[in-house]
């Protein structure tokens, strides 16, 4: 079972790494200015390998926000997602949050309600 590591700030090599086999596009960015601003951002490794990753992005204040989390597809059906959200659902609440949010499409909605998350109406603009 992949050990989870709170707030590692994986090299930008390992994350994009994971982002291209996880999303099938290569992010190739630097996700160092993202994660420091960060509430919490969590990694799963497996030999110390980064297998899995979730970011909680905040408001500064009461709300946080889930986002790319990501499995390994080799990695995928054992639990890590569901051990990823569940432990980032716990340091964002140490850490102060009362709100945890998160967009998702349908084929997560069995993983984020088993994680305690229930449907809400939102909306959502494009930008660019």
């Amino acid at each position: 079972m992949p050990e989870l590591r709170i707030d590692p700030f994986p090299s930008t090599a390992e994350l994009n790494t994971l982002w291209s086999v996880t999303w099938g596009a290569p992010a190739l960015r630097d996700f160092t200015p993202i994660l420091s601003r960060s509430l919490t951002h969590i990694g799963a490794y497996h030999d110390n390998q980064l297998v899995g990753f979730i970011n909680v992005a905040w408001d500064g204040g009461i709300h946080a926000f889930i986002l790319d989390t990501s499995v390994h597809p080799d990695m995928r059906r054992q639990g890590i997602a569901t051990r990823l959200v569940r432990e980032a659902t716990r340091v964002a609440r140490e850490r102060g949050a009362e709100w945890l949010h998160v967009d998702f499409g349908p084929h997560l909605t069995g993983l984020y309600r088993a994680c305690g998350f229930r449907p809400t109406e939102a909306g959502l603009i494009k930008l660019v």
